[in-house]
């Protein structure tokens, strides 16, 4: 289960398990910059996916992953509906990868879980009190 509670003015406690994270805003959006958004967490859910899944298909296979990174930039879209319209990752493994390898390595970052989930998205239900 997870949990959110609100903090102050915009921020908010997010406990996961035995984890508390900050969820704020920034300053010119009326927050006080105390962590990341929700958007900025959703983009972060996908990016330590893929790494995660990167780095276990290339110990797998004997191959360096220790330092491993991947970078996520994201658009949001204009007008009176929010809502990310696209994702861009780097994957950016610690030394150069063959072809072959660059190649089964897009595909496996390409079935993380959280990638899955937002190729076909679940339902959301929301329930008051």
């Amino acid at each position: 289960m997870i949990e959110v509670t609100h903090v102050a003015n915009r921020a908010f406690a997010l406990f996961v398990r035995d984890h508390e994270l900050t969820v704020d805003q920034p300053v010119e959006e009326g927050g006080d910059n105390d962590g990341p958004t929700p958007l900025e967490l959703f983009v972060s859910a996908l990016a330590s996916c893929a790494a995660s899944d990167a780095t276990r298909f290339l110990r797998l296979l004997d191959q360096p992953y220790e330092h491993l990174r991947v970078k996520a930039d994201f658009t949001l879209a204009d007008g009176p509906a929010p809502r990310i319209t696209g994702i861009r990752l780097r994957v950016l493994p610690p030394t150069p990868l063959t072809a072959v390898l660059e190649q089964s390595l897009r595909a496996v970052v390409g079935r993380c879980a959280v990638h899955n989930s937002l190729c076909a998205p679940p339902g959301i239900t929301v329930e008051i009190g």
